[in-house]
Formats: C-alpha cells, sequence, structure tokens
C-alpha cells in the first residue's frame, strides 16, 4: 500500500547514498534517481540536492518523510488487522536473524509458522543485525531477530518498533586445565591479564566482547581473531587464549571448560525483536515470538 517511491525515499535517507539504498533495495542506481525525481515532480518540490560529489536530502524531504513513516505504518497495522481477521493468512513472510539466532531460534519459528499456516510462505535469511534492519526497511524480511550495537537503529526509532527478547548470558570458555577452573567464582575481571580471541575488528561479536570487558575495567589483550565458535574454542584448547560464548551457541566436544561469570557487571547480549512499525501485532509475527521464546527457554538453563 505504500508507494514505492517513498520507500526508496526512506532508502536513501537511511543509507545516506543513492548507490548503498539502490543496493539494499535491489534497484540500480539510476532506478533509484528516477523514483526519487518521479516523486518530486508528483509533490512540486526539491528532494535532494548537491553536497559535494554526494547529495543531501532537503528540508522538504524530510518533511515527505515524517509522513511517509506514519503512513507505512499505518499500512502494517492494516495489514496486520487484515491477517488477524483472516482465518488463513497467507503469501510470503521472511525471518532474519545473526548466525545464532538463525542456527537455534529461526528453524523452530519457522516450522511452527509452517504448520500453522500451511498457506504462509517461510523463508530464513541468516544476516548481522545492520543487515536485518536493511532488510525490514526495504520490505525483504517480517521479524528480524538483532543484538543492539553501535550501528543499529535506536529503540526509539520511529521507523522499527524493537522489543527485549531474552538477555543471552557470555560465558568464559577456557582450557580444561586453565587456573580459573580452580576459583569457587570467576567475575570477567578475573580474565583482565589473559590472552583474548575476538571476532574480526567491525563484528558484532567483536564489538560486544571489547564493550563487555571495557566495562569490566580493562581493554583485552587480542592474541586471535576468530568468527566461528568452533575455530574460537580450537583455540582455547590449543591454549592459545580465552573467549567469551553466549550460553545459546553449542559448542563441540573441545577440552575446556564453559564458565557462567558472576559480579557486576556479567556480561550478555539483549537479543531483540524487530519489526517495522505497526507490524508487531500481526498473528504470524505473534505465533513466531511465541515459538522463539519457548526454544529460548528450553535451550538457556544454567550450565
Amino acid at each position: 500500500m505504500l508507494d514505492s517511491k517513498l520507500t526508496v525515499l526512506q532508502a536513501v535517507a537511511h543509507h545516506g547514498t543513492v548507490t548503498a539504498a539502490a543496493a539494499a533495495l535491489h534497484y540500480t542506481p539510476s532506478a533509484v534517481s528516477y523514483r526519487l525525481r518521479q516523486l518530486a515532480d508528483e509533490l512540486g518540490v526539491e528532494l535532494v540536492a548537491q553536497a559535494g560529489r554526494g547529495i543531501q536530502l532537503t528540508t522538504a524531504a524530510r518533511t515527505v518523510l515524517r509522513y511517509a513513516e506514519v503512513l507505512r505504518a499505518q499500512a502494517e497495522r492494516a495489514y496486520a488487522e487484515l491477517a488477524a481477521a483472516s482465518d488463513e493468512p497467507s503469501g510470503p513472510f521472511t525471518l532474519c536473524g545473526f548466525s545464532t539466532a538463525a542456527t537455534h531460534l529461526l528453524p523452530a519459528a519457522a516450522a511452527a509458522l509452517r504448520d500453522r499456516y500451511p498457506h504462509v510462505r517461510v523463508r530464513v535469511i541468516e544476516a548481522e543485525p545492520t543487515r536485518c534492519f536493511d532488510l525490514l526497511l526495504a520490505g525483504d524480511a517480517d521479524l528480524a531477530l538483532v543484538i543492539s550495537t553501535a550501528g543499529t537503529p535506536p529503540t526509539a526509532d520511529e521507523r522499527f518498533a524493537q522489543q527485549p527478547l531474552l538477555d543471552d548470558p557470555l560465558d568464559l570458555v577456557v582450557a580444561d586445565q586453565h587456573h580459573l577452573t580452580h576459583q569457587p567464582l570467576v567475575t570477567l575481571a578475573d580474565a583482565a591479564n589473559e590472552p583474548w580471541i575476538l571476532g574480526r575488528p567491525g563484528s558484532t561479536y567483536h564489538h560486544l566482547v571489547l564493550n563487555a570487558c571495557m566495562a569490566a575495567g580493562f581493554t583485552p589483550n587480542i592474541a586471535h581473531y576468530a568468527d566461528e565458535w568452533d575455530t574460537g574454542t580450537a583455540l582455547v584448547a590449543h591454549g592459545f587464549g580465552i573467549i567469551l560464548v553466549p550460553r545459546l551457541a553449542r559448542l563441540h566436544e573441545w577440552p575446556v571448560v564453559r564458565i557462567p561469570l558472576r559480579g557486576e557487571p556479567a556480561p550478555a547480549r539483549r537479543i531483540l525483536a524487530a519489526t517495522r512499525r505497526g507490524r508487531h501485532d500481526h498473528p504470524v509475527v505473534a505465533t513466531a515470538l511465541s515459538t522463539i521464546t519457548a526454544t529460548a527457554t528450553a535451550l538457556l538453563p544454567s550450565p
């Protein structure tokens, strides 16, 4: 129901350039520019202005965006109300989420949707949190499981409805003969002088661990980089350092010990469920969230 030209304007505002907006929407840059010109002609205003080698949105464009966000939320509420009134919701429905969520939470939700709504075509996409918001904004995803990072929209962003879903504690993983395994209580600060294994710079996991360590009063000595839990655990098992691993993540059988951390701050990652604003009351969204919550509860007993 929302004019695609307004969606293009929202994407340009979100990404900052025509090229980035085109990539997110699966358009060519010329197609994005053409739709912007169409919208400007229909409204009789200038929407973009040259700024050096790039563009900037005009005051008129910012006004249009405010109303576009209201219109989109109303359209999403209409979709949700129509789906709730239907005996058999139908059409595509896409779930997306970061790697752990895509592995341990989204498959069960997708199966529940497939069984309850046989006319709904369910799809799952694994994606980093920032990409998940791009998918929501482009209309390519309906529900996202994300971790709040510096690169993701704030919870007050009017384009999205974000709700806390669960806290996933971060456990310390050390070699099975490590001295910390003999302590009755271990805090994150107890590991301040250890060699650390983190995800690559710029990744969600890298920011998560770095922020947790800094909150505990130290900057980690990064010895190695590993994006996969199995890779990091293998390095730990061979004595190359220690890692923080979310409790939802399942590890292979390496000679390591998983230590739940105590004290304040006890690190955890907060997992949020995000939709486009107005869509959170959709019955398919509600079913997916109910299944995800139940699955997470079953997977998060104390170690």
